[in-house]
């Protein structure tokens, strides 16, 4: 996997070379100054999206048992930041923001369910919004080579979304026990009763549709602040495009990466796909690579703070865990390591031993003699 990994890094990279060497660097140079405050304008929006994410994580939870919203907040800026700028598949920081949720007091099954659940929220409206951006596509421009590109992409993700959404279900629970029972040995039996607290929890989440239905909406919501991003930078950039224009090139860009999800931070996917959506609307290579960089730039100061946060939680989590077992240590070892006495005249004396046997009244009296 880490090969694998690595070289759709060097292809991706090797892509963005090339397109920025086609399209001119000092043409996409002379776009990128000329974003000026929309580039600002980008990374707010950015900040204020990832937030609002955090908070279509906190709605899902069961009220008596939500974590503070500051938690999801932060901890969605820490999946973010590992998401877009660490070299794994683009939910490696899901998983790594469930863990740290489970230390802030949140139950392992229910962080690991919430988790789920807020992943499958995020997919159905992703697909959603690219759906909405290729019908406002084929309204505004017609049928088109990117429009078939896009529908065929859909006929996949589809089913791949309903497929997620079942193996969350009760099907999906049978299918992972069964494979867990047969491969466990007897020894690993304890992951079984995980499994199934896991699916516990995931049924209370999805036996609330309301709670479901918030989150879906907050995403929805989000998805569109991410709008603001392609319509400010355009038109700071002397591009000027509605929003209905915007809504396609956000949300098929996104689906591109989306799709690209195997390369770290989509690099490539991201830039040919902003070149081919915008190039739709009469904006050249070296705009739309402006404004793929742009957009990059926001990852970079949204993701490293929370990188930043992870690796203080981290930390602050080792010390806990080494005071802990430093305790514990402590009380195993407490009644074997008892404190040393003191003989006469302040010297040494060895701990008296329980089970030495005690001298006889002859004995002593000859120790006396002696004395």
């Amino acid at each position: 996997m880490k090969r694998l990994t690595t070289l759709a890094l060097i292809v991706g990279l090797c892509t963005v070379v090339g397109l920025f060497l086609s399209s001119g660097l000092e043409d996409v140079a002379a776009a990128v100054v000329s974003a000026g405050w929309g580039a600002l304008f980008v990374v707010a929006a950015r900040a204020v999206a990832v937030a609002w994410a955090g908070l279509g994580w906190f709605v899902i939870f069961p009220k008596m048992e939500r974590p503070a919203l500051p938690a999801c907040v932060n901890l969605r800026f820490v999946r973010e930041g590992i998401n877009t700028l660490l070299p794994v598949a683009t939910v490696g920081g899901d998983f790594v923001g469930a863990r740290l949720l489970a230390r802030r007091g949140v139950t392992g099954g229910l962080a690991g369910a919430s988790m789920f659940v807020d992943l499958m929220t995020q997919a159905l409206t992703q697909l959603l919004f690219t759906v909405a951006g290729l019908g406002v596509l084929v309204w505004l421009a017609g049928d088109g080579p990117v429009v078939r590109a896009v529908a065929g992409g859909l006929a996949i993700a589809a089913p791949a979304v309903g497929a997620f959404y079942l193996i969350q279900r009760r099907s999906g629970h049978r299918l992972i026990q069964a494979l867990v029972s047969r491969f466990a040995s007897g020894r690993e039996w304890r992951a079984l009763g995980a499994i199934d607290v896991l699916y516990d929890n995931l049924r209370r989440l999805y036996g609330q549709p309301a709670r479901i239905l918030s989150g879906i909406a907050i995403h929805l919501v989000g998805w569109l602040i991410g709008t603001l991003e392609v319509y400010v930078c355009l038109h700071f950039m002397g591009y000027p495009v509605s929003f209905a224009e915007a809504v396609i090139i956000e949300s098929l860009a996104q689906a591109v990466r989306g799709a690209a999800f195997a390369v770290p931070g989509a690099l490539g996917a991201q830039e040919g796909g902003l070149i081919a959506l915008c190039a739709i609307f009469g904006i050249p290579a070296e705009a739309a690579l402006a404004l793929s960089l742009v957009k990059r730039l926001a990852d970079l100061l949204v993701g490293v703070p929370g990188l930043i946060a992870w690796h203080l939680m981290e930390r602050g989590t080792e010390a806990e865990e080494s005071e802990e077992r430093a305790a514990e240590l402590g009380r195993r070892l407490g009644p074997v390591l008892q404190p040393a006495t003191l003989g006469p005249l302040y010297s040494y004396a060895p701990p008296r031993n329980a089970y030495a046997p005690s001298l006889s009244e002859a004995e002593r009296g000859d120790l006396k003699k002696c004395a």
